[in-house]
């Protein structure tokens, strides 16, 4: 099975290769059906991935009202304030 990134990759070159259309009518019903495919498995497998972080998140002897903030590593330290 292919990875997450891969499958939503996939999934990102199909939408655009019905965007920007001049595909066969055939070609393109199989396109979308791929897609519909893909965007199936990869909702259910995130459906999944929250359902285990949830519960992680409650797991016993954790604080109620801790609060989670993860470090995403999106901003360097020097712009927090």
């Amino acid at each position: 099975m292919r990875s997450f990134e891969d499958r939503l990759t996939r999934l990102e070159q199909l939408s655009e290769k019905l965007k920007t259309g001049g595909i066969p009518l055939e070609d393109a019903v199989a396109l979308f059906e791929e897609g519909i495919r893909l965007a199936k498995d990869l909702s259910k497998e995130l459906g999944k991935v929250e359902r285990k972080v949830e519960i992680l998140l409650n797991e016993p002897g954790r604080k109620a009202d801790a609060v989670v903030e993860p470090d995403l590593g999106l901003f360097p330290e020097s712009e927090e304030e």
